[in-house]
């Protein structure tokens, strides 16, 4: 009886010995940075805060845009600067995108090295040619907010970590007399020899240097400005230009500018930075960001990072990851799922990213400098790839983010001078990648979603706007004919079925604003997909400005047949405003389950895709292509005829096909989070299919239940019973005890808090 007694008597006196709380999950140990840095991910596995302004990350070679006055296919692989096959490393740079085709950025990058002072960066095959160095993934590590890698030629450890506009790096020296730090201002990602426009640089005294660099790119006007502080001062300093010589130089040739000389300036600049240092000795380095000023970038370096503890720096990144990555907690007895679903989310919150100083300032479109007032500025908006998941995925878990996203937006149209939206923007840049004006599907899900604490008809008015720009990629013969003719504008199929659903989703912002003529005038719109259906064959097809359908024509072929990365069996799926009329118009279930069936069960030989580098063999399953865009909600398509159960054991057949957490492990670009958001949605069980309806289509979830923590204080839980890798059917869902007759789901359901129960079973359900 004592036993008993005491144990009683403790819990009585210290109640807090029995209501300690379970240690929150360390969600940080599974989101693996690596994973997609091999082939098509094109991610980057350096150190980067969620959203963060810097990406120090490191670069793995230097390959040209151009080779011989042409495209170089090769650079292609380096979009984020890493590849993982490769067995050197360049150096280190501060931006970066993730996931993307195209490319851009690689800033101001640093390498340490040893030895005689080589400031050519050499050649991956010899690679002591140049003081780049060898390295192998067996003494690389890299977690969100930290990266470590040996650089063996040098006998140095490299580290890296990052505060939002702060890289920091610590690189731990053997005993040498001759210790260099290269600042590398020509190095980029697609680079060639003319994008640097100009750079300067000042020493301003034995330990902290200041600049800019303009380059000519992806972004055509594009300034970034630094502030590089050093541990340790520098002995001795120095430069050299490599730009061709120019015709008038000035009278700056009196000076030995290449040494110890305090002002640099010119196209192609290379610094170099001398110290002695003792085995085992650190320097480490802080690197600020600022589009507006050397000043801006000297206040952002105090404010984020007045110190030099790098561990404190790198834990402090560490826990902003697990705040984000603990938006939603998943349960599964199996480490993959945590490890697939947390690298996920790690991807997915990487961009948009921040694009202002602490202060608010930063540089517009119009290349003047403003201030963001009342919301963060950012950048870096992929929207032809983003506006599908990814932003609905921020309007669940990151509402906030999204708005200030949409304001950021806004503020681009209103310094726009062509009066559009963003279309594919980063830096202050309107690049004018990819097709149709999907800035407003964002928008739309945002005011249909009860998420938009900004002035929503403002938003709609600068939709219609963009949507009214006859100049506009073909939009004058949309208005005129209903379509896009293939022979004004290629991709002309693509552009006509992705405007439509856009004019859709004006519609609809218009209805939820009281605005009928908007409405009125954009549903009418909304119908052009039909125009581009060929009831003769079942396909979407090109069509002439007189009317005709074009003759020649493929529907597997993914080149010059009307459709931007992508083919007619792919594409003409994509009403996902209006399935049912599509599926009523290619002839009902007894005709449409059929085709969609074949999507994925039919071979598609690789002659079909060889003239394309975004479709490859590891992103195609059957003809459909996940390793792209356009067809991303078609398994959840079934949801709309009479066999919905196909739409699950279509889910759970492509999330370990297409998702793995090893470097290979994307089958296609992650495209700044778009391919990680579908990942996470089918896992949670849910999709959706429409961007600018409320309603999400149900498929099966792949996890034992989850978690979401609404930011309005509310939670929202799943819980999946029987689950099995055999039963990936859905037997039953409930939600709040109530059975769900019809397999779609409501954004409000979520954000009013309650559970969703799905009971899976081995077999399909057809009742």
């Amino acid at each position: 009886m004592k036993l008993p007694f005491l144990a009683a008597l403790l819990l009585t006196t210290f109640p807090t010995l029995a209501q300690t709380p379970k240690p929150a999950e360390n969600l940080v140990q599974y989101a693996h940075p690596i994973v997609g840095t091999q082939r098509m991910g094109h991610t980057f596995p350096g150190a980067t805060v969620p959203f963060g302004m810097v990406q120090l990350s490191p670069d793995t070679d230097t390959i040209s845009y151009e080779l011989n006055g042409k495209y170089n296919p090769k650079v292609y692989e380096y979009c984020a600067g890493y590849q993982y096959e490769d067995k050197t490393i360049v150096g280190f740079s501060h931006t970066h995108f993730s996931g993307t085709g195209h490319s851009d950025l690689g800033d101001f990058l640093i390498m340490p090295t040893t030895g005689p002072l080589q400031l050519n960066p050499g050649t991956a095959d010899k690679p002591q040619s140049g003081f780049r160095s060898a390295f192998s993934h067996k003494n690389e590590v890299a977690e969100p907010a930290y990266y470590r890698v040996k650089l063996d030629d040098h006998n140095i450890l490299a580290e890296l970590t990052a505060t939002n506009r702060v890289g920091m790096h610590q690189y731990t020296f053997p005993k040498a007399d001759e210790a260099h730090i290269i600042l590398d201002l020509t190095a980029g990602i697609y680079n060639y020899p003319d994008k640097n426009v100009w750079t300067f640089v000042r020493v301003e005294n034995d330990s902290l240097v200041t600049g800019y660099r303009q380059t000519h790119g992806w972004a055509r006007t594009r300034t970034e400005y630094f502030a590089l502080q050093f541990s340790k001062p520098f002995r001795q300093y120095g430069a050299r230009n490599y730009a061709k010589k120019q015709a008038y130089r000035g009278f700056w040739g009196r000076f030995d500018q290449a040494h110890n000389f305090p002002e640099q300036a010119g196209e192609q600049l290379r610094m170099y930075f001398d110290f002695k240092t003792e085995a085992g000795e650190k320097i480490k380095l802080k690197m600020a960001l600022s589009s507006v000023s050397t000043e801006g970038a000297l206040r952002n370096l105090r404010a984020e990072l007045p110190g030099w503890n790098f561990e404190q720096v790198k834990r402090q990144g560490q826990e902003q990851w697990q705040q984000e990555l603990s938006k939603v907690t998943i349960q599964s007895p199996k480490r993959v799922d945590k490890d697939n679903f947390y690298t996920a989310l790690y991807h997915a919150f990487l961009s948009p990213t921040t694009y202002q100083d602490v202060d608010g300032q930063y540089r517009g479109l119009d290349q003047n400098i403003h201030k963001a007032e009342g919301f963060t500025n950012y950048t870096t908006f992929s929207l032809w790839d983003t506006y599908r998941a990814l932003h609905p995925l921020f309007n669940v878990v990151q509402p906030k983010r999204n708005a200030d996203m949409i304001q950021s937006m806004l503020a681009h149209y209103q310094q726009s001078a062509e009066h559009m939206l963003p279309v594919w923007s980063h830096y202050a840049n309107e690049n004018w990648c990819m097709i149709g004006y999907h800035s407003v599907p964002v928008i739309a899900d945002a005011i249909i979603k009860g998420n938009a604490p900004f002035d929503a008809n403002k938003a709609l008015d600068a939709c219609v706007t963009t949507a009214r720009q006859q100049w506009y990629d073909g939009i004058g013969d949309y208005l005129r004919l209903g379509y896009v003719p293939e022979d004004k504008s290629g991709s002309s199929v693509s552009k006509t079925l992705e405007y439509a659903y856009d004019d859709w989703c004006i519609a609809q912002a218009a209805k939820k604003l009281g605005r009928p003529d908007i409405e009125q005038e954009f549903s009418k719109r909304a119908q052009n997909w039909q125009n581009v259906y060929d009831q003769r064959i079942g396909f979407m097809r090109p069509r002439l400005s007189d009317g005709s359908f074009r003759k020649e024509f493929d529907v597997l072929s993914t080149h010059n047949q009307g459709f931007i990365e992508g083919n007619a069996w792919n594409y003409s799926l994509y009403v996902p405003q209006d399935p049912s009329a599509l599926i009523a118009k290619m002839g009902g279930n007894v005709r449409f389950v059929p085709h969609l069936d074949s999507l994925f069960t039919m071979h598609l030989p690789d002659k079909f895709f060889a003239e394309t580098e975004d479709i490859t063999r590891d992103g195609i399953i059957g003809n459909y292509v996940h390793g792209n865009e356009p067809a991303h909600h078609a398994a959840y398509l079934y949801n709309w005829t009479n066999q919905p159960w196909k739409t699950q054991a279509r889910v759970r057949m492509i999330l370990p096909k297409m998702y793995r957490p090893t470097p290979d492990g994307l089958g296609g670009n992650d495209d700044c989070g778009q391919m990680s958001a579908w990942y996470i949605f089918s896992a949670l069980g849910f999709y959706p299919v429409a961007p600018g309806s409320p309603e999400y289509a149900l498929g099966s979830p792949a996890i034992h239940g989850a978690t979401l923590r609404l930011e309005n204080g509310k939670t929202f839980r799943i819980t999946v019973k029987n689950q099995s890798d055999k039963n990936v059917y859905v037997k039953e869902a409930r939600l709040n005890g109530q059975k769900l007759t019809r397999p779609f789901l409501n954004h409000q359901d979520i954000l009013n808090g309650g559970e969703l129960v799905f009971t899976m079973a081995g077999k399909p359900s057809e009742g």
